[in-house]
C-alpha cells in the first residue's frame, strides 16, 4: 500500500484501519516494512483505537525521510483483553514530496493460550476457564495470562504494583539523586522512554519512569525501595518487573538487595544500554536468612535520549516483614557510635573499613570517594546531595548548640538556630518572610533548612558546619539554592574553616525577593576543612533565611591510575593524569600547578 496524494488542499489525512480483534494475548507483537523516502515526505503514525479509550495510543512514528530503503518496524502489544482496532495514519502538511509505503504485515504470538487436557506438577498453573496450562512463575505477576483473568485472582495486593494509583507500598529513596516521575502515555522526550503503559497496554494506563534530561546529569541514580520483606528462607522468594530501556544513551538499570538500612546493598540484577522501544519481564530470584529489602535503581546516560520505565512488579512466596533493619548509626555531630570494629591491623593514623576490617589513610576518609566497599569512611561526613526531605540535616550540625549542657531542650526553643521547615508548619503570615514552598518538591509538603529570626536579638549569628572534609579536588564546588525574603533580613554567609582559620566564600544581605535563588561557591583543592553556613539576624523578626538542596559537585579528590597516562592525557608533576584540554586553562587541575607552568 503507498500514498497517492491527488489533491492540493492543505491539511489531509489518509489512514489505513485493521479489522477489529476482540482481544490479544500478553505476548502478542505485531510486525511490518515500512517505506518513508523524499524531500519532505513528513511524518506517519500507528494508532491503537479500542472500546472506551476516549484518545487514541501511538504506537510508532516515524518523523522524516529514512531514506531510499525499506525497513522494519516491530510494536509490542501485549495482553489488550478488549476489542481494539489499528489506524496507520498519515498527515500532509499542504507539501508532500516523496513516498510513504507499508508491507508484510504480521502478527505473532497473539492468540491465547490453547486448553490442554492435564495440567500436572508444582511448576503449572491451570487456567479456570480457558483450560489453559501455563507456568507458575506467571501467577500473580499483574499479566492476564489466561484469558480469563484466573492466574490473577487471589493475589495478596501487598505484593504487587501496577502503579495504576500511585506507587503502592514502595517508596523512593532520599539518599539518591533525584525521583521516579509516576507519568501517564509517552514520556516528555521523543526517541526515548516507552509510548505507553504494560498493565493496559494504552496511553491510559500509569507506570513509572526516570528523567534523563536536565537537570539530570550523567551518572545522577533514582533509586525505588520495596517493602521490608522476612527471611526466604528455602529461598522461594521471586520478585518479577517489566521494563523498557529505550533510546541511544539510555545507561543502566539495577536490582540490589539490602539487610542493612542505610547501605546500597549487593547486587542481584543489571542490564546496560538500549534494549529496544518494548517492555522486557525480568524474574529475579531471592534469598536471604535476614530480614531484607529491594532496590531498584536507574542510573542516568550522558543525554537526554536516556529515560527508563517501570511497571508491573510483584513478589512471589514472599512475606512481608513489620520490623525494621538495623543501621549502620551516626551522630549529629558526623562521628561514628562506636561499633565492635572487625578483626584488623591498622594503625593509629589509619581509618577501619567496617566490614571488610581492611585500612585506609584517614585523607581518605570524608572526601566524597568510597575508598571501602560498604562506604563506612563517607558513613559519618556530609552527605553529597542533600535536600532534607528524610527530615536529617545529611551530616549538618550546629557546634553551638553541640557545646551545651543537660538543659539543651529547654534553653534552644528560643534562641536563633536552624531548622528543619516546611510551608505546611508555617503559623498565618509568617509565609511573607519565610518560603511558603521548598525549592526540591516546589509544594508546602517539602522540607528545608532556615533560621527562624522570630527568636534571638539584632545581630546574632548561627551557624551550621559540615564534619571535617578530609580531601577535595580541584573542580570541587557547592550549589545550594537560598531563600531571603522579608523586609528585616540581615545575612547569609558561606565560610571555610581550617583549624582556627575561617575564610569567607561568599555572602549576601538584605531582601532578594520571594524565589529561591541559586548560589554557586568555588572550593577547589583544599584539605581538613569544614564548609560554614552562617546566618546573622537583621532588626526584627520578619527576616527568615531558607536553604535547600545543597550539592557538592565534582568534589572527590584526583586520583592517581595505576598505570601510564595515555597519549590524550597529560602527566602531572605529582604523577596524575589529567585531559590535555585542561593545559593552561588558568585553573590548577593538577593540584601542584604544573599543567599551568609557563615551560609547557
Amino acid at each position: 500500500m503507498f500514498i497517492l496524494k491527488n489533491s492540493s488542499s492543505i491539511s489531509q489525512v489518509a489512514q489505513l484501519r485493521s479489522p477489529k480483534f476482540r482481544q490479544a494475548g500478553s505476548n502478542c507483537t505485531l510486525s511490518f516494512w515500512y517505506y518513508n523516502y523524499g524531500q519532505s515526505v513528513g511524518a506517519a503514525e500507528l494508532q491503537l483505537l479500542g472500546d472506551g479509550l476516549k484518545q487514541p495510543t501511538v504506537l510508532w512514528r516515524t518523523y522524516y525521510n529514512e531514506g531510499n530503503q525499506w525497513l522494519k518496524a516491530v510494536i509490542q502489544l501485549g495482553r489488550l483483553p478488549h476489542p481494539f482496532q489499528l489506524s496507520l495514519d498519515k498527515i500532509s502538511l499542504g507539501f508532500y514530496d516523496g513516498i510513504s509505503a507499508i508491507d508484510d504485515i504480521t502478527f505473532e504470538n497473539c492468540a491465547l493460550p490453547s486448553p490442554a487436557l492435564s495440567c500436572a506438577g508444582p511448576n503449572h498453573f491451570w487456567c479456570r476457564d480457558t483450560k489453559a496450562c501455563i507456568d507458575s512463575l506467571l501467577v500473580c505477576d499483574l499479566v492476564d495470562n489466561c484469558g480469563d483473568g484466573s492466574d490473577e485472582d487471589n493475589c495478596n495486593p501487598d505484593l504487587q504494583c501496577n502503579f495504576e494509583n500511585g506507587l503502592c507500598n514502595w517508596e523512593q529513596d532520599a539518599e539518591d539523586d533525584f525521583d521516579w516521575v509516576r507519568i501517564q502515555g509517552p514520556t516528555p522526550t521523543a526517541n526515548t522512554g516507552p509510548l505507553k503503559d504494560h498493565t493496559t497496554g494504552t496511553a491510559r494506563g500509569h507506570y513509572l519512569y526516570m528523567e534523563s534530561s536536565k537537570p539530570s546529569q550523567f551518572q545522577d541514580k533514582a533509586v525505588l525501595l520495596s517493602p521490608l520483606f522476612n527471611p526466604s528462607g528455602n529461598g522461594n522468594c521471586i520478585f518479577r518487573f517489566h521494563y523498557h530501556m529505550f533510546g541511544k544513551q539510555v545507561y543502566k538499570l539495577s536490582v540490589f538487595q539490602r539487610t542493612v538500612s542505610n547501605t546500597k546493598g549487593w547486587l542481584l540484577w543489571y542490564k546496560f544500554g538500549n534494549q529496544g522501544n518494548r517492555w522486557i519481564r525480568q524474574t529475579v530470584y531471592i534469598s536471604s536468612s535476614k530480614p531484607f529489602q529491594i532496590l531498584v535503581k536507574g542510573t542516568v546516560g550522558d543525554g537526554f535520549t536516556g529515560d527508563i520505565g517501570l511497571d508491573d512488579m510483584s513478589f512471589l512466596g514472599c512475606t512481608l516483614y513489620n520490623g525494621n533493619l538495623p543501621t549502620i548509626s551516626t551522630t549529629t555531630s558526623g562521628t561514628s557510635v562506636p561499633a565492635t570494629l572487625p578483626m584488623n591491623n591498622c594503625t593509629e593514623k589509619e581509618f577501619v573499613c567496617r566490614a571488610s576490617g581492611h585500612c585506609i589513610q584517614m585523607i581518605q576518609k570524608c572526601d566524597f570517594r568510597p575508598d571501602c566497599s560498604d562506604k563506612s569512611d563517607e558513613s559519618a561526613c556530609v552527605m553529597e546531595v542533600c535536600d532534607f526531605e528524610d527530615k536529617t540535616q545529611c551530616g549538618w550540625y550546629q557546634p553551638a548548640l553541640e557545646q551545651m549542657s543537660g538543659n539543651y531542650s529547654t534553653y534552644t526553643t528560643s534562641i536563633f538556630k536552624w531548622e528543619l521547615g516546611r510551608g505546611a508548619n508555617l503559623y498565618p503570615g509568617q509565609e511573607k518572610h519565610c518560603p511558603l514552598i521548598d525549592h526540591t518538591t516546589c509544594t508546602e509538603e517539602g522540607w528545608y533548612l532556615f533560621a527562624d529570626s522570630s527568636n534571638g536579638e539584632f545581630g546574632h549569628t548561627v551557624d551550621i558546619a559540615t564534619p571535617v572534609i578530609s580531601l577535595t579536588g580541584p573542580k570541587c564546588k557547592i550549589v545550594f539554592w537560598n531563600h531571603m525574603n522579608g523586609s528585616t533580613i540581615g545575612s547569609l554567609e558561606v565560610l571555610c574553616k581550617t583549624g582556627n582559620r575561617t575564610s569567607k566564600l561568599w555572602t549576601q544581605s538584605g531582601s532578594q525577593g520571594p524565589q529561591w535563588n541559586r548560589a554557586e561557591v568555588f572550593l577547589g583543592i583544599r584539605s581538613n576543612f569544614q564548609v560554614v553556613f552562617r546566618a546573622k539576624r537583621g532588626v526584627s523578626y520578619m527576616g527568615d533565611v531558607a536553604v535547600d538542596d545543597i550539592t557538592f559537585e565534582d568534589c572527590s579528590p584526583l586520583l592517581i591510575p595505576g598505570r601510564p597516562c595515555t597519549s590524550e592525557e597529560f602527566t602531572c608533576a605529582n604523577k596524575y593524569c589529567i585531559p590535555k584540554d585542561n593545559l593552561c586553562d588558568f585553573v590548577n587541575d593538577c593540584a601542584d600547578n604544573s599543567d599551568e607552568s609557563p615551560t609547557i
